[in-house]
């Protein structure tokens, strides 16, 4: 079975590389429109430009799956501020594209926990349809749209979870049916267990992003990781990609969600084993606050084993 690796957003290897340079609304107003709107496609264009320059980064050494910053437009989606954040930047954003695709490279967006579907208020969904559509309207203007993903949280239980899933179907139905087949549902770290996130996933037909770290944060006795990863297997079949899995490692004991810097080996291990023992091949994305720093160490850590043999920089086989 094989293994690929990719990393979040930051390049922390690249100098000033960092493709979330953002402006706020409180200085947009300040600069007014047509002052605020030139520093606006600065920025765009900044962070655009440096995402060219990761995915070289990703190419040069392997790495075959990269999350994009979603803070890559500012202020895209602020009802109060109205610009065209693709057609300036149309051949930038298929150059990115362009280069992925002739690479292989899987990408994907993660909108932030307040894009959900579980709400009781219209307009946290109406926000929530309204991101979605900012973050496809990218993946489309770089070409990528039939390939990408944008991946999402359940959201709140608001009291009572199974009320807040019936509005996450009913809610749903306002997404634009293009925009949902690029969807992806993850399991999280205090309310919606690996079982409940994939519950939904097998109604809706999305596939599940498994978060090794949020199942370990949060799991009933009867959630077995050797029973759950067939159902999480087959949530990917209709895409032909390999199952792609969130790793990341408790900062300590006391801070347990929250994610260290670097991954540690052993915490992943048992998870490798599993894996091993049936033979699927899988994609890993880490959300380590080391970035793409801590993508090469655990490789190395991981190339170390035996029975793993590295078979490029950012790959390795079991």
């Amino acid at each position: 079975m094989i293994i690929r690796f990719g990393y979040v957003s930051h390049a922390l290897e690249l100098w000033e590389a960092t493709p979330a340079k953002t402006m706020t609304f409180a200085r947009y107003k300040k600069l007014g429109h047509k002052a605020a709107l030139e520093q606006l496609h600065k920025i765009a264009e900044m962070n655009l430009q440096r995402t060219l320059r990761i995915i070289h980064h990703n190419i040069a050494h392997d790495i075959h799956l990269y999350r994009f910053s979603s803070s890559l437009i500012p202020l895209a989606t602020h009802n109060e501020v109205e610009w065209d954040y693709i057609e300036p930047f149309r051949d930038l954003f298929k150059e990115i594209g362009a280069l992925v695709q002739k690479h292989g490279m899987r990408t994907s967006f993660h909108p932030n926990q307040f894009t959900l579907f579980t709400s009781d208020r219209p307009h946290v969904t109406t926000n929530a349809v309204e991101d979605m559509s900012y973050h496809y309207a990218m993946l489309e203007a770089m070409g990528l749209h039939e390939e990408g993903h944008i991946n999402l949280h359940v959201g709140g239980a608001y009291g009572d979870k199974a009320k807040a899933v019936e509005r996450f179907h009913h809610n749903l139905l306002q997404l634009p049916k293009h925009v949902k087949r690029q969807m992806t549902l993850e399991n999280d770290d205090k309310t919606y267990t690996t079982t409940e996130t994939l519950d939904i996933c097998e109604k809706e037909d999305i596939p599940l992003m498994f978060d090794y770290h949020h199942y370990m944060a949060n799991h009933t006795e009867d959630e077995i990781l050797s029973e759950i990863l067939p159902r999480f297997y087959k949530t990917w079949d209709r895409l032909g990609l390999p199952p792609k899995i969130h790793i990341s490692s408790p900062k300590s004991d006391k801070a347990y969600r929250s994610h260290a810097d670097y991954v540690d080996a052993d915490f992943i291990k048992p998870l490798l084993e599993e894996l091993k023992s049936q033979g699927t091949s899988v994609d890993f994305m880490i959300e380590a606050k080391q970035k793409d720093r801590a993508l090469f160490q655990l490789v190395e850590d991981f190339a170390g084993i035996r029975g793993v043999k590295r078979i490029e920089e950012s790959t390795l086989e079991l």
